[in-house]
């Protein structure tokens, strides 16, 4: 390893085991590359990335308890300086403004090519952003109906604060308010306020709607 070519720290965040085991197969053939850590909880992934400092951290969308972009946001909220390189199956437009207007650095779908992952970590390593080709023909897409006038559709979601995000996104899994409350550390009232509050904004008046809109949104399977 060559004095200007640095190893490159990665940590990998994603609830499938089957899927960290073959990035961390991937990457390890690689001598540019170090995998220090990987995690399935985004929660429990947050607090290992704080105390490990990685260079990269590959993150998943969709996962149980809290999305992938919620978890960028709570990774700079902790003065995290990590890149932060987005690695999902949804390559939707809304998907990919949402986790850059999060922190993220990188947008890559799983179904790109293995070279093309290499591209993106060295890329987002040396500052510099990367959007998957099939991410960038949407995003170029949605710039061009801008730009002609006519309406894009916009995702409900975006109109969430992000407290409301997690909150929806525990509901989505069927919590109760109280579970909420315990689970994020606030009161059984401001757990119910949340609820209302989202519930207002995405029209879903029970728990099964919003499980319906979270599979919609990709952000439940």
């Amino acid at each position: 390893m060559s004095a200007t070519q640095p190893i490159i720290k990665v940590y990998l965040v994603d609830d499938q085991a089957m899927i960290r085991a073959a990035f961390k197969s991937l990457l390890g053939q690689n001598e540019r590359f170090e995998v220090l850590g990987d995690q399935g909880d985004p929660r429990m992934a947050i607090e290992e990335i704080v105390e490990l400092q990685p260079d990269i951290v590959l993150m998943d969308i969709t996962m149980p308890g809290l999305s992938g972009i919620d978890a960028v946001g709570h990774l700079r909220k902790q003065g995290s300086k990590a890149k932060i390189v987005m690695l999902t199956h949804h390559e939707g437009e809304s998907f990919v403004e949402q986790a850059l207007k999060a922190g993220a650095d990188g947008y890559l779908s799983k179904d790109s090519d293995p070279a093309e992952l290499v591209l993106a970590i060295e890329a987002v390593a040396r500052g510099n952003p990367f959007l998957s080709p099939k991410v960038s023909a949407a995003l170029v897409a949605r710039t061009r109906d801008t730009a002609t006038g006519e309406p894009v559709p916009r995702s409900r979601l975006e109109s969430l604060t992000p407290r409301e995000r997690e909150v929806f996104q525990l509901l989505a899994l069927g919590h109760s308010n109280k579970e909420v409350a315990r689970d994020l550390g606030m009161s059984l009232g401001t757990a119910k306020k949340h609820r209302e509050n989202l519930q207002r904004k995405l029209d879903c008046h029970s728990a099964a709607e919003l499980a319906r809109f979270a599979i919609r949104e990709g952000l439940l399977e």
